[in-house]
């Protein structure tokens, strides 16, 4: 009897393991392959050569005044590190988070320096898991004379990128408008290098 019961056992474990270990994993991939491809495969971005430039879903480090900037990131050992996903954790009080939005600000400003309007929260802060690919609509209004400017490009012309690269609300009503930043800026240079002014360096 007892030798009966551990046979079932590792019958049933076994039979689990191939369950739910395999044949679940198999289905649900075969069906996201089929029926969101994109999104299956990481909902990665390429270039016309056909290059994987990066992912909508995982942000990238922009510092070069031409291109708009995303939200700071506090992975380790750098910035949109995916396999090292994390927040800061900096409570309000802390000198740290401070000293972090302190020097964003003063890269924000010294980069725009007649730039008076309020500079916004997601441009100062990171994260909760230091991948955010998006800022909202008037992070990203806020630094398009700066990124104009940079370009030699018209402001108005800046703007109808960032209208065009915009995403509305979730279903229409959840969370507020925001921009990819990766997919901003690569409309960008394109935009640059097709009327002659400033693209990838």
């Amino acid at each position: 009897m007892y030798m009966q019961s551990i046979k079932i056992s590792v019958l049933l474990f076994t039979f689990l393991t191939i369950l739910t270990g395999v044949v679940y994993p198999a289905v649900v991939t075969g069906i996201a392959q089929v029926v969101f491809p994109h999104q299956a495969e990481g909902s990665l971005i390429t270039g016309k050569d056909g290059r994987v430039l990066g992912s909508e879903l995982i942000g990238q480090n922009f510092s070069d005044p031409k291109y708009f900037w995303g939200r700071l990131s506090a992975t380790t050992p750098g910035p949109y590190n995916a396999a090292s996903s994390t927040g800061s954790n900096y409570g309000v009080n802390n000198p740290a988070l401070h000293d972090a939005v302190k020097g964003r600000v003063d890269a924000l400003q010294k980069a725009d320096p007649d730039n008076k309007s309020p500079i916004p929260v997601d441009l100062v802060t990171a994260s909760a898991s230091g991948l955010d690919p998006h800022i909202s609509l008037a992070a990203a209004n806020y630094q398009i004379a700066r990124v104009a400017k940079a370009r030699g490009l018209q402001y108005d012309a800046v703007k109808g990128l960032v209208t065009s690269n915009s995403q509305g609300r979730f279903l229409g009503v959840l969370g507020e408008p925001v921009v990819n930043v990766l997919t901003l800026n690569l409309a960008l240079d394109d935009y640059a290098k097709n009327n002659g002014k400033q693209g990838t360096p």
